[in-house]
């Protein structure tokens, strides 16, 4: 059976970029500007609150663990902040990727484990639109597991380094995703799975991306009438069931492409489109590139030409 939350990771080419363990003394802040990064952050012992995008602050205590697929704006701080006119010291690197917050002469009183990765596909932000925007899981033991091992690899120069961080990560964000996969969970494609019906659904699309699917026959599949499925699948995935399909398909699309996986007329269809210059239509008005300009360019840019 097709899972629709492994492709979707397996196309995203996640790798590690940095890892660093940090230590806290309270009361201690911090913030950082990120261009879209995946950060991810799981608290070994103590607690703090964290606050991203402009979102609400989360509390997070030990065992917590927290992932956002494209992160811009990150403040965090101990659980009780310093005051707003006091100003905390910048963060102190200890070597080895580690570093302590806070007033130096305080005991410290958390401990976390906080990175990055880097999505390797081009196409990574349509595919990052699909995911939630926050990942909060709680009491999981295998994710702090997970970006321990994540870190030590980091920290290695072991042979096949690369392919192995490669694997962690996959590993580490669908068991991050699939963790927090219940109805109260951000909408987004992990929320759709965690409904049963709109997992059958949706599981048809990525089994069957060249039928031609309609709203009608989608909610055939989930057993719900097309008006309570369309209601029903756009709260809970975040877009309406054909621009699901769409943007699914023009993932595909782009990885064929780029991996000069046949004619333009030949990908139109394992993609579900009747005809060449129906595609290249679709494809256009959804990438900003005809397919052959689109297929050209990465294909250079990939080998450095």
């Amino acid at each position: 059976m097709i899972d629709p939350l492994a492709e979707v990771v397996t196309l995203l080419q996640p790798s590690a970029r940095f890892s660093k363990l940090v230590f806290g003394a309270s009361p201690w802040h911090v913030n950082r500007s990120d261009t879209g990064q995946p950060f991810y952050c799981v608290i070994l012992e103590g607690g703090c609150r964290i606050a991203i995008d402009g979102h609400e602050p989360l509390e997070l205590i030990s065992g917590d663990f927290v992932l956002i697929p494209a992160a811009y704006g990150v403040a965090m701080s101990s659980l009780v902040p310093p005051s707003p006119n006091v100003e905390t010291l910048a963060p102190i690197a200890l070597g080895n990727n580690e570093f302590r917050l806070g007033d130096p002469d305080r005991s410290i009183d958390a401990r976390m484990m906080a990175g990055h990765c880097s999505f390797g596909s081009p196409d990574a932000s349509l595919l990052v639109s699909l995911l939630p925007q926050l990942v909060h899981v709680r009491g999981e033991q295998r994710l702090a597991t997970l970006v321990q091992l994540v870190r030590d690899e980091t920290r290695e120069q072991r042979p096949a380094r690369e392919v192995v961080l490669s694997r962690l990560l996959e590993v580490l964000l669908i068991e991050a995703l699939r963790s927090a996969a219940t109805t109260d969970a951000p909408p987004g494609l992990v929320r759709g799975l965690s409904d049963g019906r709109l997992a059958a659904a949706i599981r048809g699309m990525h089994e069957h991306p060249t039928r031609a699917w309609t709203v009608a026959e989608l909610a055939r599949k989930a057993a719900l009438s097309r008006s309570a499925f369309f209601e029903r699948f756009s709260r809970a995935v975040g877009v309406a069931p054909m621009e699901y399909l769409l943007t699914w398909r023009m993932a595909l699309a782009k990885d064929l492409l780029r991996r000069n996986e046949g004619r333009v007329a030949e990908i139109a269809q394992r993609v579900g489109y009747g005809s060449a210059s129906t595609f290249s239509v679709a494809f256009t008005r959804h990438v900003g590139r005809p397919p052959t300009q689109y297929a050209r360019e990465e294909q250079a840019a990939a080998s450095g030409t």
